[in-house]
């Protein structure tokens, strides 16, 4: 049984880190709480008491603990030191070795593997001294589980929301991936287009990154060395990857016949759009009760790097709303792709801006179907599967 100690400093996010312990005991953990002052303006210690069965320890000099020693005898308990959320104050503290209270004396006293999920406003999370905690923090071995993108409680939108719940906990309970990509160089285009009509408007389309960059964060973490080329997307990058940003598709296109003879694995995740507009210098104004557009069809990534002399294994993605199987066996034949992985959108779950998917995998022997779960695993189930083939593929 794994001990995990839960470190709850103040923040809003404060009410998801129950649903975290309840998670954890699920997975048959024992956890047990340490709460800042701050976090129990938030929520009360005796919710986490109930869920976790045992007492929060919220006080660094306990004359009822063991030697009143609270910080020692807890951080010899732990298998894992958990922090969620972590506010800008606990990071910049811990980041700095400021032991003020029971959570930032744990963390200096741990040698235990620590995971640290942030949780703030998103021009906090943005700023400058912000990231450099968080860099100091990954020279001493933390773990960032890094926030999410959308609505905060503060009205404003943008990254800062503390990843959910079942994302920290399948993260902090995962087994270690072997580095079976060591060695190999992997290209990966993720995110939408946008292409411009005038100076003020754009074409686009629904794609929020998200698995493009689980992808790039998975094939890391299998030891690849990773090049991201991103359409706009509200996701940071991810560590340890060459990002190159892009707009349109034709830019999108460049980078990426760009970095092909570099590469021996493309995935092509991006939802690249298909035509394009001729911009209009000026801002197009309103007149006639209807307006046409003409496009001219953008080059078709995928197919030109499948069909190169020397092509890298190229994985390509296929969005549907209907016939998912015929239109994805379709795409794998006709642009010469060693796999595709076809996913349904226009849906209730999965696909375009949601936290899970599902894939239905294909290449010329064989398919595999993985079930809906979070992209963050989806992704590293994908990448296994990627390197199965590519590596059949190159022993042949």
């Amino acid at each position: 049984m794994k001990h995990i100690l839960l470190g709850v400093s103040g923040g809003i996010a404060a009410y998801k880190a129950a649903e975290l312990v309840r998670l954890l005991r699920k997975q048959g953990c024992e956890v047990q709480v340490v709460m800042t002052e701050s976090a129990m303006q938030f929520i009360s210690p005796l919710t986490f008491q109930a869920l976790s069965g045992h007492p929060v320890h919220t006080e660094l000099l306990n004359a009822d603990a063991e030697n009143a020693m609270s910080h020692i005898n807890l951080a010899r308990w732990a298998d894992v030191l958990l922090i969620a959320p972590a506010t800008a104050n606990t990071l910049a503290k811990c980041s700095h070795g400021l032991a003020d209270d029971l959570l930032s004396t744990l963390y200096l006293a741990a040698q235990c593997p620590v995971y640290v999920a942030p949780a703030m406003n998103q021009a906090m999370w943005h700023k400058t001294v912000t990231q450099a905690n968080i860099a100091t923090l990954k020279t001493h071995g933390v773990i960032i589980i890094d926030p999410e993108a959308g609505e905060q409680a503060c009205g404003e939108s943008g990254i800062g929301r503390m990843a959910e719940p079942a994302s920290i906990c399948a993260q902090l309970l995962a087994e270690p991936v072997t580095q079976y990509l060591h060695g190999v160089r992997v290209l990966i285009s993720a995110g939408s287009t946008r292409e411009p009509l005038d100076p003020v408007r754009y074409i686009t389309n629904r794609s929020s990154g998200k698995m493009g960059y689980a992808l790039a964060k998975a094939a890391v973490k299998a030891g690849a060395t990773v090049t991201l080329v991103s359409g706009p997307v509200n996701l940071a990058a991810p560590d340890s990857v060459e990002l190159l940003r892009v707009e349109t598709a034709a830019e999108m296109y460049a980078a990426v016949m760009a970095n092909t003879q570099n590469c021996d694995i493309y995935i092509g995740a991006a939802a690249v759009a298909d035509y394009s507009p001729t911009m209009q210098p000026q801002k197009i104004k309103k007149h006639a009760s209807q307006s046409t557009i003409i496009l001219q069809k953008t080059k078709d990534i995928l197919a030109s790097v499948a069909n190169l002399d020397l092509p890298p294994f190229t994985l390509g993605f296929a969005a549907e709303t209907h016939d998912l199987e015929a239109y994805a066996q379709k795409k794998l034949q006709e642009k010469n792709l060693d796999m595709i992985a076809a996913n349904w959108v226009g849906r209730e779950q999965g696909g375009f801006d949601s936290e899970q998917n599902a894939l239905q995998v294909f290449w010329a022997t064989g398919q595999k179907t993985l079930a809906m779960i979070d992209k963050t695993q989806l992704a590293e189930q994908l990448m296994l599967l990627c390197a199965e083939r590519f590596n059949e593929k190159n022993t042949i």
